[in-house]
């Protein structure tokens, strides 16, 4: 007869692991909204709340591209250099398009600068994969290209919009709500979810994360990782011009200052939502948390007196070290 197990010797049941990474973000952005409501009462106004989260769009969905791209193991930092081009060649054709009707010429100038994001994101895929360059190399220089094809478009000074009707009828793309939720708040929803869910439930997503995992592998497995990686700068691409068609109404204007430093917050909300900077894991709403969180970090500067504003930079450039050391740490473990 075989001894009956008794309950004290059975195992117990496992407890499911804590994804330490995927949960750090999400903890990181409440803690700082508590702190932020002790600086400064101010902060939890919804009015605030709104404003930061609004100002956050231009990132965010950026940020979500790059999340495609570092997942494959790469790196863009032309993005902000290409949201200036992109802005730029979109306002120079509604002010020249001989498109009638203010609706139908807002709708073409949109198309232009999603077709011009996406072909500058074709641009660097391609120069990456065919080329055989390293990617850091590639974008470098077309952040150079773009940001002095902007100054050339420009003539050194600004491209505004000179119609006063077209920008009274583009205005409610940033400042627009739907059900009292504004519109940049309802297209960081949208452009991460349709993100997720192409990441993590199509054979697209699974083929970015085997890339990034391991080239060589993923390779050997039948999958086309030339094909695979230069679509996501395409999809970098694209969510540079959503970024632009909700940043432009804002102001109106495009200059050679645009999008500045929008590559060190893009890359900072990425490694922050617990992206692998090395490649092989992607996490969409992480991102938007990372953005979330840079946008909260530089309002309670704004509202505080504890660290000038003029050093948002640098304490955002201080936020990805710190990120990247607490990612090694996360992952020795």
């Amino acid at each position: 007869m075989t001894d009956a197990v008794s309950p004290a010797s059975a195992p117990a049941p496992r407890r499911p692991a804590i994804d330490l990474r995927a949960a750090a973000p999400f903890a990181a952005l409440a803690l700082l909204v508590v702190f932020g409501a002790l600086v400064n009462p101010n902060f939890l106004g919804i009015d605030n709340i709104l404003n930061v989260v609004t100002r956050s769009a231009f990132i965010a969905v950026i940020a979500v591209g790059a999340t495609f791209v570092i997942s494959a193991g790469g790196l863009d930092l032309s993005v902000g250099a290409m949201a200036a081009f992109v802005a730029g060649t979109m306002i120079l054709f509604l002010n020249a398009a001989p498109v009638e009707g203010v609706v139908p010429l807002l709708a073409v100038g949109m198309g232009l600068a999603l077709v011009t994001g996406a072909l500058c994101g074709l641009v660097n895929g391609l120069t990456t994969t065919i080329g055989r360059i390293e990617p850091f190399i590639v974008t470098l220089g077309t952040m150079g290209i773009y940001r002095a094809l902007t100054v050339f478009l420009a003539e050194g000074g600004s491209i505004a919009m000179r119609s006063q009707d077209l920008r009274a009828a583009y205005r409610p793309v940033y400042f627009g709500n739907v059900l009292g939720v504004p519109l940049p708040v309802v297209a960081i929803l949208l452009v991460a979810a349709v993100g997720a869910f192409v990441l993590y439930r199509t054979r697209f997503g699974r083929h970015v994360m085997a890339v990034g995992s391991n080239e060589d592998v993923a390779r050997y497995s039948g999958v086309s990782v030339n094909r695979v990686r230069t679509i996501t700068y395409v999809i970098q691409g694209v969510c540079v011009a959503i970024a632009v068609l909700i940043y432009v109404p804002r102001l109106g204007a495009a200059t050679a200052t645009t999008g500045l430093l929008w590559e060190l917050q893009a890359i900072t909300a990425v490694v922050i939502g617990g992206t692998a900077l090395r490649g092989g894991v992607g996490r969409v709403w992480g991102t938007v948390c990372g953005a979330l969180i840079l946008e909260v970090v530089g309002n309670i500067m704004v509202l505080s007196d504890l660290v000038s504003e003029y050093l948002i930079g640098a304490v955002q450039g201080l936020i990805i070290i710190v990120a990247m050391l607490v990612q090694r740490s996360l992952a020795k473990r």
